[in-house]
């Protein structure tokens, strides 16, 4: 089917604008690729298994599928379908990450239950003929689209690639037969609408059928018409600010959405990977560095009732359903897709950030509940269930961010290896002369900075390895075979290039000096970071009560001493004691208290969701503070 010219049209006043997009550009690879064999261990193994056995595993598929099926589509608002795409897609990961026919089983069942439900015209969906691309429908087929396609990728089966052309072709008609602008369907300014962009790049990449890439290029034309997102001219402009605010915040009208906004450029860098348009990757730059800037709080994460409200400068004050777990997997994939196309050390360290705080904060320590939303100061609880699906929309999504990670802790790329992350286990990758090496990593980062990696060859090879230096490592030794290593600097990668052979040894002693980062003036606030960890009080650990105003007692260097504590529960990670200074209510000076802290992602996840707090309040003192 070819494209009717007719219903693409872009309004005259967005021509002029449009003109740079149809530059000619060549297609861009990524600088990195990802290991082709994981193996992990440790902490992060065990959160990994954790969320294998008690969420993926434990899915209720066929109630995920009974909603497709023709005596259920009557559906005029609300989103069912995409809770299989989400979980199907973070099953594909699972097993790519542990491929265990049990699970092959499950996904075998998942794609047959789904097939079975299109219909002649290729659509798969719930939603009554008449309501069709209205609220989430296009948004619920773009999940069951990038499910089929995973599927395919995962196994080479030809039906469901058909399958994904179909539901792609239907689309395509459906708009035809209405009046062809897809911006101006279902909410947040047709963001959720066009986020199908990702998955019909998808599908041209792999069908080289001109009309998925027609289709691609026309979406992100009528993203710059007057109703559409603007998301390539307003790039440049702060995510919170780019439109006034809505009379209804859950409507067309939200420009700020925060997930699906990042949806739309996850799929404009798979489209800049096809035509190479510079446009397209600074669109996507602009708007990742704005987040990061104005958005991205101490946890890694952000937004508010799921939209930007430039929560940087805002993350100290109690903030109303602070930091979805869908929009912190969507921040990791977006910094994932930039990551692996430009190789550059902010996106690791942002990407590293948001998995260690904000999105194993929001697991349960059993794998089996995602906290819909995770405040720094509060509690911690499980998501509420959504349309009736027995889950919500963040325990689908949750581990697609959790099982994407660990392909990337170390990469392969042209002219060697590179180690982004120090994460305990083994990592399997093809040298640049094609020669299978694994690369062993020895490490209980972040509890400490003490990594070992040995090289694994089965004979010599001259190339290089990076080794990623955080930004927050001000003092980092690297050694080779015992040799330490100079000209080390934070926020940069160090590059060793040498004749590589079986056995060599890396090792590195990261700092992991406890920093006292604070925000505000005049009421001014505290926390304590350390490494890539943040730390909190929870109302469960030995100490002083959560309320009491304590200002933290730092050392010459000005960093706080913590002494870490052996943790005798499964509820917690890490644990350390720290000297506070207490406020004194009377006269003379209060003494010195020794507070517990923990690891953010355990403040307030034991079964009793007890009360956290991150960010610690100052007093105000004119003294210090005409």
């Amino acid at each position: 089917m070819k494209c009717s010219r007719r219903i693409f049209l872009v309004p005259l006043g967005a021509i002029f604008l449009l003109l740079p997009l149809f530059s000619s550009g060549q297609p861009f690879k990524d600088v990195l690729s990802p290991a082709s064999k994981v193996d992990i261990t440790g902490e992060i193994g065990e959160r990994l298994n954790a969320s294998y056995e008690h969420r993926i595993l434990a899915q209720d598929v066929d109630r995920l599928v009974e909603v497709f099926k023709p005596e259920n589509r009557t559906e005029t608002r609300q989103w069912q379908t995409e809770f299989w795409g989400k979980w199907f897609t973070s099953a594909v990961l699972a097993y790519q990450y542990r491929p265990e026919e049990r699970l092959k089983k499950v996904l075998d069942h998942a794609i047959d239950g789904l097939l079975a439900t299109q219909t002649p015209d290729g659509y798969i969906g719930n939603y009554d003929p008449a309501h069709r691309l209205e609220q989430w429908d296009i948004w619920g087929r773009k999940y069951c689209m990038l499910g089929l396609l995973a599927y395919y990728d995962l196994t080479g089966d030809k039906n469901c690639l058909k399958a994904a052309a179909r539901v792609a072709d239907n689309l395509m008609d459906d708009l035809n037969k209405a009046d062809g602008i897809i911006v101006t369907k279902g909410n947040y300014r047709g963001m959720a609408a066009s986020s199908i962009l990702e998955p019909i790049v998808l599908l041209y990449t792999r069908t080289k059928q001109q009309k998925y890439l027609d289709f691609a290029e026309e979406i992100v034309h009528q993203w710059e018409s007057p109703e559409g997102p603007q998301l390539i001219s307003k790039s440049t402009v702060a995510v919170a600010e780019r439109f006034p605010k809505p009379k209804n915040w859950y409507s067309w009208e939200q420009g700020q959405k925060a997930y699906e906004m990042m949806s739309c450029y996850e799929g404009l860098l798979e489209l800049y990977r096809i035509t190479g348009k510079e446009t397209y990757k600074k669109a996507v730059e602009n708007t990742w560095q704005n987040i990061y800037d104005t958005e991205i709080n101490i946890a890694g994460s952000g937004a508010s009732t799921e939209m930007w409200f430039g929560g940087k400068a805002l993350q100290a004050f109690p903030v109303h359903h602070y930091q979805e777990t869908c929009v912190t997997v969507t921040w990791i994939k977006l910094g994932m897709q930039l990551f692996r196309l430009t190789g550059e050390v902010k996106y690791a360290d942002a990407i590293e950030k948001a998995y260690y705080n904000a999105l194993l904060g929001s697991m349960s320590r059993d794998g089996a509940q995602w906290a819909k939303y995770t405040p720094l100061t509060g509690q911690r609880l499980p998501g509420s269930e959504q349309c009736g699906m027995g889950l919500n929309c963040c325990e689908a999504s949750g581990p697609r961010g959790l099982f994407l990670f660990p392909f990337y802790a170390v990469t392969k790329r042209e002219e060697g290896l590179q180690v982004n992350y120090y994460v305990d286990g083994k990592y399997e990758l093809l040298t640049p002369q094609k020669q299978r090496a694994t690369i062993v990593a020895s490490t209980d980062y972040p509890v400490n900075g003490d990594v070992k990696i040995a090289v694994d060859l089965k004979k010599t090879e001259h190339f290089s390895i990076n080794i990623r230096v955080p930004a927050w490592s001000k003092q980092t030794v690297i050694k080779v075979n015992g040799e330490q290593l100079d000209a080390v600097h934070a926020g940069e990668y160090f590059t060793i290039s040498r004749t590589w052979k079986d056995g060599d040894k890396i090792e590195l002693d990261l700092d992991m000096s406890a920093k006292v980062e604070k925000i505000g003036d005049n009421p001014q606030y505290m926390a304590i970071v350390r490494g890539p960890i943040i730390l909190a009080r929870d109302a469960h650990l030995a100490g002083a009560p959560l309320g009491i105003i304590l200002q933290p007692i730092t050392n010459k260097e000005g960093y706080l001493d913590l002494n870490p504590l052996e943790t005798n529960s499964n509820d917690v990670w890490m644990q350390f004691t720290a000297q506070f200074m207490p406020e004194s209510y009377t006269e003379y000076p209060a003494k010195p208290l020794t507070i517990n802290l923990c690891d953010y992602a355990s403040a307030g996840n034991g079964e009793e969701h007890a009360f956290f707090q991150t960010w610690l309040p100052q007093l105000i003192d004119k003294r210090d503070n005409p």
